[in-house]
């Protein structure tokens, strides 16, 4: 089979301003990025305020493994299957991160037959968002370091800085530094660090934000530091907001490209979803809902990260009410939950698959709790045997609960034909009762708990004496009346890693809160969870190239 990147180049891309017309986008609703990339106005909400909504589904999956799982990859599959059908689907994603990209992950713009296009602009750079997030950011720290040295008439406690700095990188160097150091007139001298840029509250508030008048008073929320009398500071404080929201103006509007088979996509943001809610914007999926029958969207690994946040935080705050859900499994991967080591995976092993299919089950459980309707997806792998697909499937009807198996990654949309009409069956013939598991009014320590005990399954929380500290300030500035962001590891249930399947009654521990309150969340820190990623050993960059002609090698 060729490569995803092969494929890529290889698809007949219609020009955007043709996709964006079978839709009913406007021509001065469109901003053309070159041939096959556009930015939609924000305009188009206001035109089609009194438009019916069409489907929301989310694509979500089994706690990821080194396995594969083809979340995204199903999420375009099944958006063209819808089209085929004869439905108008949209399927709406998040943007790659350069980090990840050239780190462990290669690309993220789906896989095979079933993938956005044009693959390589998607994937570098695309149209700039993430560099205005960055410049935003760091306008914000570099206004905060200039308050400090010029007298800093708030009264920040230089110590109490919680704002650092990002680049779009994985970087480990930067995790830890000292700035400052020279001259006097260089600056407060003060520890820092950067983060990734996927890891900033500034996109997590574009993806959150629902106009620009919004973005801008999020904005101006964001803790940036403490003041020796213990009062927040905010970047609105330091009259950084307005400059902020003008590096974003173009950022916020939703960028529209294609699939392989020229089904429309709106890519925007992306909030990593083990540090905060990893999901698409809401303005992206706001007008995808206006201008289709059924709008596909996703959230990032698995159901306990991904669905957890979408549903929590995501719905709870835009005030969506998704209809359906598709969980993606693969037979590999629950193999591999189940004990199996990876170099077997490709052996017919029922006991394995038996055992890992507590993991499925789980999230399967979970999505039960929010009252949407669910079915999965089996994304197809030639290993599979005739006899685990059965076995599979007939343990997800035990459950009550369709498995559909897809084969979009060799096939395209054909393959996901089956698919698509279960999914418009379950809308068709099942009535959603969306409701988030807690109301944010509780405690801090109280929504923790019952997320990581009904969802994670763990038999109790433990707080550090830091998180307890950071907790106790937050209630005294009242900036605790708002759903949690629990930063976890995407491979288990629980804060453990290595801990795959279904692990029960285990400890969680908290080692750190913070609040993003312009994003409109709490996050809680759990296990070894970092903002600033490394490199492996190799490299993704390594085997990236690009020859004399264009052609992008390595790029998968």
């Amino acid at each position: 089979m060729k490569t995803d990147v092969q494929i890529a180049q290889e698809a007949k891309m219609k020009p955007i301003n043709e996709i964006a017309d079978q839709l009913g986008i406007l021509d001065d609703e469109l901003e053309l990025y070159g041939h096959y990339k556009a930015k939609v106005s924000l305009d188009i909400l206001n035109r089609l305020k009194n438009q019916e909504n069409g489907k929301l589904v989310l694509v979500t999956a089994i706690s990821p493994t080194p396995a594969g799982e083809g979340k995204t990859t199903t999420n375009v599959g099944l958006s063209m299957g819808l089209n085929k059908i004869g439905k108008t689907a949209i399927s709406a994603l998040r943007e790659p991160s350069l980090g990840p990209c050239f780190g462990i992950k290669g690309g993220a713009a789906g896989g095979g037959y079933a993938q956005v296009v044009p693959m390589d602009d998607i994937n570098l750079h695309f149209t700039g968002d993430f560099h205005a997030i960055t410049s935003a950011h760091n306008l914000l720290a570099a206004m905060l370091d200039n308050h400090l040295q010029q007298g800093n008439e708030l009264d920040i406690d230089p110590k109490r800085v919680v704002w650092k700095r990002v680049i779009d990188m994985n970087d480990r160097a930067l995790r830890n530094i000292v700035i400052g150091l020279g001259k006097k007139s260089d600056g407060v001298v003060r520890e820092t660090g950067f983060d990734i840029t996927v890891a900033s509250e500034i996109m997590a508030i574009l993806c959150l934000a629902t106009s620009l008048n919004d973005l801008k008073e999020r904005l101006g929320k964001i803790v940036v530091a403490y003041t020796k009398s213990h009062q927040e500071v905010t970047a609105a404080d330091l009259k950084a907001t307005r400059a902020m929201t003008l590096l974003l103006k173009d950022a916020i509007k939703p960028n529209l490209v294609q699939t392989v088979e020229n089904t429309p996509a709106l890519i925007h943001g992306g909030p990593f979803a083990n540090i905060a809610h990893g999901c698409n914007s809401v303005m992206a999926t706001k007008v995808a809902l206006k201008l289709a029958d059924y709008t596909v969207t996703e959230a990032g690994f698995g159901a306990d990260l991904g669905a957890e946040k979408f549903f929590d935080i995501k719905c709870r705050l835009a005030d969506l009410a998704p209809d359906a859900v598709v969980v993606v499994a693969t037979i590999r991967a629950l193999k591999m939950h189940g004990g199996k080591a990876i170099k077997e995976l490709g052996k017919e092993d029922l006991s394995a698959l038996s055992e890992g299919f507590a993991n499925l089950k789980q999230h399967l459980e979970n999505i039960a709790k929010y009252g949407v309707p669910v079915v999965v997806a089996i994304n197809r792998f030639p290993s599979d045997t005739l006899e685990e697909i059965k076995w599979l499937t007939e343990s997800c009807a035990k459950l009550g609960v369709k498995a559909i198996l897809a084969e979009e990654f060799v096939i395209g949309g054909d393959g996901a034909i089956d698919l698509a009409k279960a999914v418009v069956d379950i809308c068709d013939t099942k009535s959603a009762d969306y409701h988030p598991l807690y109301d944010d009014n509780l405690l801090i320590t109280e929504k923790i708990e019952i997320v990581a005990k009904e969802i994670y399954r763990a038999k109790e929380v433990t707080f550090t004496a830091e998180a307890k500290k950071e907790i106790r300030t937050l209630e005294k500035l009242w900036l605790d009346k708002m759903p949690v962001c629990i930063a976890k590891t995407q491979y288990s249930f629980s804060d453990n890693p290595k801990l795959l399947g279904a692990p029960r009654d285990f400890s969680i521990t908290v080692r750190d809160v913070k609040v993003s309150a312009g994003a409109g969340f709490i996050v809680a820190i759990t296990g070894r969870i970092m903002t600033m990623p490394g490199l492996p050993k190799v490299p993704a960059a390594e085997r990236m190239d690009i020859t004399e002609s264009g052609e992008i090698i390595g790029l998968s």
